[in-house]
Order: structure tokens, then C-alpha cells, then sequence
């Protein structure tokens, strides 16, 4: 598979153009953050026909802002704020794809916007296995253009790691049993192999794809949580032991009750093994062992819930086999888990209207 040929660098009116799209949504996430930066006047007026400094300068600030910029920063920002649609979203990936250097930050964003930007068109009824590499294909064809559907060989990894995600009972298997550090190794080990259109492809299904299993085990866990609640309460419990998570040694049903219910709404954010995580996660353990049906946290048992080993090498040899030149920009320019219920199916709908793989390089 040959990489694309590099696309020229923009002239001074499409920097500034980008620069003008891109500034309010930087500037609105620095307020937001407490980051300290000055604002650019020239920006904030949309001046017209800037002159070759004022545009320079403009460019600065973006990189400036890029390297100021956490990748949870971005994550939290773009799943909160009405600010940004979909059109800002496509300001956002025309930036990152088209810079000349990119860096493992870069990457990291790239590989979220592209996820939330395909979840965001995708139907919540979608099937999983309707979410193949036609289908994501399609939906990016306005970022990357048309794309020939040969994934190597080496991409398959991705689908093991989904198929050890799916293995998964609980939240507490995924989130300590490996499998969220082999896909995240299977990004790192991919190298300037994951700026292939096919692999950007590849990898926004597996995040879109281990989104849903995220969602799917946290939801669960929190449904059986409040069932634990209810059993107790129908045997006369008022409180319970839950110092493993970081609550009291008598916390009220009643409280744990309202705080599963809002973590309910807090974890529509983008999954990680952050502490609130964890909480829930010793949080069930509590409830069950409440009710007599464990000693300890499921992060200690399953055996069979160790995921192998699946990444590593051949992503390792097929990027030490290729290296991508130095590009700007490519061609062309959920899961959404409500709070309140147990998790429901809804209605599978057809889409994209067109599944047909693509036969031709992008241009």
C-alpha cells in the first residue's frame, strides 16, 4: 500500500481562514479551562484581507494553543459545549490532519474527534455488526475523501482486541483486565501508519465500536447496582459498608441511589479508568458483597477474562516496515446512553444509504 502524496501547504487566505474558524472555539475552551492566553484582535474583528504578519501571527497563536491543549481538555470541552456541530468539528480535523508535524497529543486528538464526529451521525439503533469498514468509510468521506477498503493485515489486531471487549462481564474487566491498554497500544505501535486513510478508517470503528462496549458495561453495572440497592432495601437495609469506595462505613441507600443516577449522566463523557470509574466500580463490589454474593472487587478473580496479547507484534513490524512523509492536508475537507432507566434496544435503521466499498485513492 503506497501513503498519499503530500498536499501542498496552504496560501496566507486558507491559514486565515482556518485560523478565523478555529478561533473562537480555542479562545472559548482557554475561559473554560483557566488557560492563560492573550486574544488576537485581529482574529476576533474576522479581519478581511489580513497582511502576511497578521496571518504569521495568527498561525502562532493556533500552535501555541495546540500545545496548551490536553487531549481531556478537548474531550470534556467538545462532549459539553453546544459551541461546537458538526461543521466545527470538520474545522477541527482539517486542522490536526493537515499539520506537518504531528505529535502522539496530535494523534490522540485526531483519533477523538473522529470518533465523536462519526458518532455523532451514526443512529443510536445502529447494530454493531452494521459498523463495518464500508460503513465508518462513508460516513468520513467528507474528511478523507474516497477510500480503497484493503485494510493489511496488521489492522486485524484491532478486531481481536473488540472481540476481548466483548468477552468482557463487568465494568471492572475492562477497565483492569488489559484491554483498554492494547488498544492503546495498537495506536501507539501503528506509528505514521495511523495517518493511512484506511487505518483512520480502522481505528475510528474500534474507538466508535469500544465506546459502545464502554457504555453498554457502565450502564449495566449501574442497573445492577441500583437492583443491589432495591434487594436491600426490600430486606429492611438502611445503609451499607462502602469505604472500599471511597464512601462511609454506613452510607444511606438513599444517597448511593441519587449518586448512581447522576453518574449516570456524568459518564456520557468519553470512557477512561479515571477514578469515578473506579468508584463505581468498588461500588458494585460493595453492594454485592452487602448481599452476600462476593468477598471482593471482580478485578481479582476471572481468569479468563485476561485478554491476550494480541497488538503488539504486527502493528510493531508493519510500522517499522513503512514510514508516511510528511503531509498537510488529506482530500475533501453513539452511542448516547440516556440517564434515567435500564439500558433498551431501539430499532435498527438503515444507514448510510450506500454501503459500496470504494475502489479509487483519494485525489
Amino acid at each position: 500500500m503506497n501513503p498519499p502524496s503530500p498536499v501542498p501547504v496552504p496560501d496566507l487566505a486558507t491559514q486565515w481562514s482556518y485560523a478565523c474558524r478555529l478561533y473562537p472555539i480555542y479562545f472559548e475552551l482557554a475561559r473554560e479551562f483557566a488557560i492563560d492566553v492573550q486574544s488576537n484582535p485581529e482574529l476576533e474583528a474576522g479581519v478581511e484581507t489580513p497582511g502576511q504578519e497578521v496571518v504569521e501571527q495568527a498561525v502562532r497563536w493556533l500552535d501555541e494553543m495546540d500545545e496548551r491543549i490536553q487531549v481531556h481538555q478537548l474531550r470534556q470541552f467538545l462532549q459539553t459545549s453546544s459551541l461546537v456541530n458538526q461543521e466545527g468539528l470538520l474545522n477541527l480535523l482539517e486542522h490536526f490532519l493537515g499539520l506537518t508535524a504531528k505529535t502522539e497529543a496530535t494523534r490522540d486528538k485526531i483519533d477523538f474527534l473522529l470518533v465523536q464526529y462519526f458518532s455523532q451521525l451514526a443512529p443510536s439503533g445502529v447494530r454493531d455488526a452494521e459498523v463495518d469498514l464500508a460503513y465508518v468509510a462513508q460516513t468520513l468521506e467528507p474528511i478523507l475523501g474516497e477510500i480503497e477498503l484493503t485494510p493489511p493485515i496488521w489492522l486485524n489486531a484491532l478486531d481481536r482486541v473488540l472481540e476481548a471487549a466483548g468477552h468482557c462481564r463487568s465494568l471492572d474487566e475492562l477497565l483492569h483486565g488489559g484491554v483498554l491498554e492494547q488498544g492503546r497500544k495498537a495506536k501507539g505501535l501503528a506509528g505514521d501508519l495511523f495517518y493511512l486513510p484506511i487505518s483512520l478508517v480502522a481505528f475510528t470503528r474500534f474507538g466508535y465500536l469500544m465506546r459502545r462496549s464502554f457504555f453498554r458495561l457502565m450502564l449495566g453495572d449501574l442497573n445492577l447496582i441500583l437492583d443491589g440497592l432495591t434487594e436491600l432495601e426490600d430486606k429492611g437495609v438502611v445503609t451499607i459498608d462502602c469505604r472500599r469506595a471511597q464512601f462511609s462505613a454506613q452510607e444511606p441507600i438513599v444517597r448511593l441511589r441519587m449518586i448512581c443516577q447522576s453518574w449516570k449522566v456524568m459518564f456520557q463523557a468519553e470512557y477512561s479508568s479515571g477514578q469515578p470509574l473506579r468508584m463505581l466500580v468498588d461500588l458494585r463490589a460493595a453492594v454485592d458483597q452487602a448481599l452476600g454474593r462476593g468477598q471482593g472487587s471482580e478485578a481479582e478473580a476471572p481468569a479468563e477474562s485476561k485478554p491476550a496479547s494480541v497488538v503488539a507484534k504486527p502493528i510493531a513490524s508493519a510500522a517499522a516496515a513503512t514510514a508516511l512523509p510528511r503531509r498537510r492536508r488529506p482530500s475533501g475537507c453513539g452511542l448516547d446512553p440516556r440517564a434515567g432507566g435500564r439500558i433498551r434496544r431501539s430499532g435498527s435503521r438503515s444507514w448510510p444509504p450506500s454501503r459500496s466499498a470504494r475502489r479509487s485513492r483519494p485525489g
